[in-house]
């Protein structure tokens, strides 16, 4: 099967996913700058979670740009990311809404943690498929950052239950660690 229904339905979800989030955000009805002081929270959720989101977007469009084409497999485990995914709009508000209080964070942190997963998931069956000596089983490597990443999470959805600011930072650090572009992807397409 050609990759190019998948690589169009998954942009069009993640722009859906980003829209939702933005649509979320309600403006104040008053007109003076101190009225958007009780949105700081729900802004700072959504810068978080457009990063995290956007970072997905461009490590997919990589991760499918070396495949060939796709099975019915990989198209499971795509959409399983972009279940995970079309999560993050209801997260990022119930954290923002409730000022990063230790329950929304934790859930946060689940849906950060499945979103690795998945995309881990995905990646192990385009490998799987396209095989052991693929150019992206190559360009993948070990995928370190992918696996710390996920452990990252589950450390912070740990400490969330004692320290809630803790996760947050944690949070900002994982998404922070994959704002520098992941660079072994995109050199072996370009190669």
């Amino acid at each position: 099967m050609g990759k190019t229904r998948l690589e169009a339905f998954s942009d069009g979800v993640v722009a859906i996913i980003i829209t939702i989030m933005v649509l979320e955000m309600r403006a104040p009805h008053d007109t003076d700058l101190a009225s958007l002081r009780p949105l700081l929270p729900v802004f700072l959720s959504y810068v978080l979670s457009f990063i995290h989101v956007g970072v997905y977007w461009n490590n997919h469009h990589h991760l499918l740009h070396t495949a060939r084409h796709v099975t019915g497999g990989i198209l499971w485990a795509n959409l399983h990311l972009l279940f995970w995914l079309s999560l993050v709009p209801f997260v990022t508000a119930w954290m923002g809404e409730n000022h990063f209080e230790q329950q929304p964070v934790a859930l946060y942190g689940v849906v950060m943690m499945m979103s690795g997963v998945a995309y881990y998931i995905l990646t192990t069956t385009l490998i799987r498929h396209h095989g052991p000596e693929s150019g992206l089983r190559a360009a993948v490597g070990n995928d370190f950052k992918g696996m710390i990443s996920v452990v990252m999470y589950v450390i912070a959805i740990t400490v969330s239950f004692a320290n809630h600011w803790v996760s947050l930072a944690i949070y900002v650090a994982v998404t922070l660690m994959w704002l520098i572009p992941d660079p072994r992807i995109e050199k072996r397409a370009s190669a």
